[in-house]
């Protein structure tokens, strides 16, 4: 939970004192972009764990 509130923390002094609402925006999406990719590769990976890759 602290790590929760400490990355909301984060995201929102990021994105405070940005002037252009469309940069502020391209930020976001880029943001969230990153966030689901780095999902996508940890489900990978742990997956290849539960179902016994071997890792020659």
């Amino acid at each position: 939970m602290e790590k929760s509130l400490l990355i909301r923390k984060v995201y929102t002094e990021a994105f405070k004192n940005f002037g252009n609402q469309l940069l502020k925006n391209g930020f976001k999406i880029y943001f969230w972009t990153c966030m689901a990719l780095f999902m996508v590769v940890v489900y990978a990976f742990v997956y290849r764990l539960i179902n016994g890759f071997v890792w020659d």
